[in-house]
C-alpha cells in the first residue's frame, strides 16, 4: 500500500490539464432510443415464432419434409407458405406483448434467420439451401416489422438474434436445416454472406427509425447465435469484420456476439476492439440440465453454485462484467432457464419450492452483474412446462409476478425533490473526497469529481423517469460502462485532458442516487484501475431516492 501511496503521489504532483477532443464519434440516438438501448433489459426470448423448434410449438412440423426437425424441412413440406404465415399470424400477438409488459417484462429477443429478410433482398437465398423458397419466406419480414410496431406499442425493446447464418454456425436444427454439418466456417462464402444479410437487416432497422412515429424500440442485433467455430480466430476475425461493415452503416448501432461459453476469452476480445463509443455487448447462455455435472448435481446444489458469491461462476461474471465495464461493454444473459434435468430433482421433498430458488438465484444473479438478461422461452404450444415456458413459470408461482422496480407514487413530479437530494448528497460526497485526498499532498481538480457526481446522478435520473408506456416496471440505467465511458468523453471533450480525470469517475454512494464508482473508498486495485484507464462506471442503485420504488421480484424472492 505504502508503494502505490508513494506512486500516487508522484502522479499527482505537476498534474497539468491538457486541451483536447479526445474519442469524438458522431452517435446519431434519439433520447428514447438511448433509454431504450441502454437501460437493464429484463427480458424473454420469442422462440419458435420465426425459427422454429419442435419441442416448442409442433404444429407447424405437421406436414414437414426429411426429419421435420428445422425451417427448410417445413419450407419443403405440405402448404409450407400457408402453414408458416398462419403461424406468424398467431403465435405472438398483441396480448402476449400486452401479458408481458404487465409483469415488468421491457424487451424481447427475436430469433430470425437470413432467409426470413429475403423480402429485402431476394438474391440471398442464391446458392443457399433456401435457394428457390423466397415465395415461402417472404411475408415474413412484414410480420417482423409489425413485431417492432406492436412491441414499442407496450414500451417493449427488440433485439434482432441471426439464430440461423448461411450454412449452420452450430449443428442444431434451430439453425436453419436439420443436417449435422456446420459448414458456415468453412465457406467464405457463407461467411460473407451472413455479413451481406446482417448489412441488409442494420439498413432496413435504421431505416425505420427514421419514420413517423420512430421505431426507437429497436435495441440492437446479435450477430450470431450460439456459434461453433472451427478456431475462435476465424471467429474473431469474422466478428471484427461484421462489426466493423455495420458500424460503416452506424457507428453508434448497438452489436451483440455470442461469448461461445469462453465468456473470458470473449470479453478479452471486446476489450481489445478499437476504442469506440458505441456499444458492442457479450453474449452468454446459461443452462444446468444438459451435461453429465449437470444431471449429478442436485438442484440445491445448482442452486448454491449460483446463489455463493464466492463460488466460481459468479466470481466469473463478476470479473466479466468489471471487464466489460472498464471497456464501456456490458454483459447479458440472452439465453437462460428454470429447466432441471430430473435426475436433479430427485429425493426432493418440494419440487415447486426448489424451481423457485434456482430461478431466484439466477435472477438475483444477473441483477448483480448483468445489463440483462432473457428467459429461453416465452411459452410453449403444450402447456405445463415450467422449467422451459416463462408464462408457465409465472402462472404456476415459481417465477416472480412482475420483475424490476414498481413505483409506488408518482415519481416523475418529484424532480424537484430529487435535485435537492442531489445537492445534498454530492456536497456529502465531496466533503468527503477532499477530505480523504487532503491526506496524499499534489494537485487536485475537485470540480471534476462533483462535475461526474452530478453526471451520474442525471444519467440515472433520465432512466427512471423514462416513460414508462404501460410498463409495471420503471427504467433503471443498465449499460453501465458504456454511458459512463460517453460522459467521461463528453466531460474531456468540453474541459480537456488531465491527469486528474479520475476524480470525474471518483464518486461516492452514501445514500444518494446511483453515480459515478468510488475509487477513494476502494483497495489499491480499484485505485490502479482508475488511474490507468481514466474511465468511470456507474454505480449500483442505492440511496434515499429509491424510497420511492418498490422491488417487486425482490419482495417475492
Amino acid at each position: 500500500m505504502r508503494s502505490f501511496i508513494s506512486r500516487l503521489k508522484h502522479k499527482r504532483r505537476g498534474s497539468m490539464t491538457e486541451s483536447g477532443p479526445g474519442l469524438q464519434e458522431a452517435l446519431q440516438e434519439s433520447p428514447q432510443q438511448r433509454l431504450y438501448r441502454y437501460r437493464k433489459q429484463r427480458g424473454v426470448n420469442l422462440g419458435s415464432w420465426f425459427v422454429l423448434e419442435r419441442w416448442v410449438s409442433e404444429s407447424p412440423f405437421q406436414g414437414a419434409a426429411g426429419s421435420g426437425q428445422s425451417d427448410l424441412d417445413v419450407a419443403k413440406g405440405l402448404h409450407a407458405k400457408h402453414v408458416l404465415e398462419q403461424h406468424w399470424d398467431s403465435w405472438i400477438t398483441s396480448s402476449d406483448f400486452e401479458w408481458l409488459a404487465a409483469r415488468g417484462i421491457n424487451t424481447v429477443r427475436i430469433p430470425i434467420g437470413y432467409y426470413h429478410i429475403c423480402a429485402l433482398d431476394p438474391s440471398i437465398l442464391t446458392r443457399t439451401d433456401f435457394d428457390g423458397l423466397q415465395h415461402v419466406f417472404e411475408g415474413a419480414w412484414s410480420r417482423l416489422v409489425a413485431a417492432v410496431i406492436t412491441a414499442r406499442s407496450f414500451g417493449i425493446g427488440v433485439l434482432f438474434d441471426l439464430h440461423a447464418a448461411p450454412g449452420k454456425q452450430n449443428k442444431d436444427s434451430h439453425s436453419g436445416t436439420s443436417s449435422p454439418v456446420i459448414s458456415f466456417f468453412n465457406s467464405k462464402f457463407n461467411m460473407q454472406l451472413a455479413i451481406r444479410a446482417l448489412r441488409v437487416l442494420v439498413t432496413q432497422l435504421i431505416a425505420l427509425q427514421a419514420h413517423d412515429p420512430a421505431f426507437n424500440n429497436i435495441v440492437g442485433v446479435q450477430l450470431l447465435n450460439e456459434p461453433h467455430p472451427s478456431s475462435h480466430e476465424i471467429l474473431y476475425d469474422w466478428y471484427r469484420e461484421a462489426i466493423q461493415e455495420i458500424r460503416k452503416i452506424d457507428s453508434g448501432f448497438p452489436i451483440y456476439i455470442s461469448d461461445c461459453w469462453m465468456t473470458d476469452q470473449y470479453a478479452d476480445f471486446v476489450a481489445r476492439l478499437p476504442s469506440s463509443l458505441a456499444l458492442t455487448c457479450v453474449d452468454h447462455h446459461l443452462y444446468r440440465c444438459f451435461t453429465e455435472t449437470d444431471i449429478s448435481a442436485s438442484a440445491a446444489q445448482h442452486t448454491a453454485s449460483l446463489a455463493d458469491r464466492n463460488a466460481p461462476f459468479p466470481q466469473m461474471f463478476s470479473r466479466i462484467s468489471e471487464k466489460l465495464a472498464a471497456s464501456g461493454s456490458g454483459l447479458i444473459v440472452g439465453e437462460w432457464s428454470g429447466a432441471l434435468n430430473p435426475g436433479s430433482l430427485q429425493g426432493t421433498a418440494d419440487e415447486h419450492q426448489e424451481r423457485a430458488s434456482y430461478i431466484r438465484a439466477q435472477l438475483d444473479l444477473f441483477e448483480l452483474y448483468c445489463a440483462g438478461s432473457f428467459f429461453w422461452t416465452y411459452k410453449k404450444e403444450s402447456p405445463g412446462d415450467q422449467g422451459w415456458s416463462f408464462r408457465d413459470a409465472v402462472e404456476n408461482g415459481i417465477f416472480p409476478e412482475v420483475v424490476g422496480m414498481i413505483p409506488v407514487k408518482d415519481h416523475v413530479g418529484l424532480s424537484a425533490d430529487t435535485n435537492a437530494r442531489k445537492v445534498t448528497a454530492r456536497n456529502v460526497a465531496l466533503g468527503q473526497h477532499v477530505s480523504y485526498w487532503a491526506r496524499f499532498p499534489g494537485h487536485y481538480e475537485h470540480w471534476r469529481f462533483e462535475a461526474g457526481f452530478d453526471q451520474g446522478w442525471i444519467a440515472a435520473y433520465d432512466f427512471f423517469a423514462f416513460d414508462r408506456a404501460g410498463q409495471a416496471a420503471v427504467s433503471e440505467l443498465g449499460f453501465k460502462g458504456c454511458i459512463a465511458k460517453r460522459k467521461a468523453q463528453d466531460h474531456i471533450h468540453e474541459n480537456g485532458r488531465s491527469s486528474n480525470i479520475w476524480e470525474f469517475g471518483e464518486c461516492t454512494i452514501q445514500g444518494g442516487f446511483p453515480f459515478w464508482v468510488c475509487a477513494a473508498s476502494r483497495p489499491a486495485a480499484r485505485h490502479t484501475r482508475y488511474l490507468d484507464k481514466s474511465i468511470c462506471d456507474i454505480a449500483d442503485l442505492g440511496g434515499p431516492i429509491l424510497n420511492i420504488f418498490q422491488s417487486m421480484d425482490s419482495a417475492k424472492g
